[in-house]
């Protein structure tokens, strides 16, 4: 099953609620992006207490750019969030991460644009998803997609079945190429919120991996 996921990335309360807003007509699941600075230079809105008015209406899947990504885990659960994806570039320990998140819902980890898929150090089978970074570095919106990342999209594809997620430059030309190369998820930010009409953008990023 192929799905896309609107993203937001923002720095403050107000700009990620206008996104969610501006969401809200078609999105089913939205794909909210944390960082803390410090393995990016970009700090994002990181207090989970105001999303908690919007787990009835949305999947709202966290994408933890921030060290340590574990420590997130509960604040975030009890906000109302059910998946998490923790980037192995942050974490002290994996299989400790993996195991505290399948008790507050799906739990998968995270690769940034650089890392190699050998620095997953637990099985596959243990994990509800992979998210690959299909730019250069993590951190912001709007970088351009790097098809070369999606080597390791293959490179997966070849070893286990669980979704694998491309987040980073995805757009109406790029997505196919994602599909192609086994993705099954696909979480655009920029394309869809940053476009005239925001709909029209998720649409055709649907019709484009039909």
């Amino acid at each position: 099953m192929y799905e896309v996921v609107p993203g937001v990335l923002e720095k403050t309360w107000e700009e990620v609620e206008a996104k969610i807003q501006l969401l809200a007509p078609f999105a089913k699941t939205i794909h909210i992006d944390i960082a803390d600075g410090i393995a990016t230079n970009n700090v994002t809105f990181l207090d989970p207490l105001p999303f908690a008015k919007y787990k009835d209406q949305f999947f709202l899947e966290l994408h933890m750019m921030v060290k340590e990504p574990i420590d997130y885990l509960k604040p975030f659960a009890a906000a109302g969030f059910q998946r998490f994806l923790g980037h192995v570039e942050l974490m002290s320990d994996q299989v400790a991460f993996i195991a505290d998140g399948q008790l507050l819902g799906e739990v998968g980890l995270a690769l940034d644009g650089p890392t190699s898929i050998d620095s997953i150090r637990v099985p596959y089978e243990d994990l509800d998803a992979i998210l690959i970074y299909t730019c250069e570095k993590m951190g912001f919106s709007g970088p351009p997609f790097m098809p070369e990342r999606l080597e390791k999209v293959k490179a997966l594809r070849a070893k286990t079945s669980i979704p694998i997620e491309v987040d980073g430059g995805v757009k109406d030309h790029t997505v196919k190429l994602a599909k192609d190369a086994g993705a099954t998820r696909f979480v655009a930010t920029s394309f869809i919120s940053s476009a005239p009409d925001p709909h029209g953008a998720y649409l055709a990023l649907l019709e484009a991996i039909k």
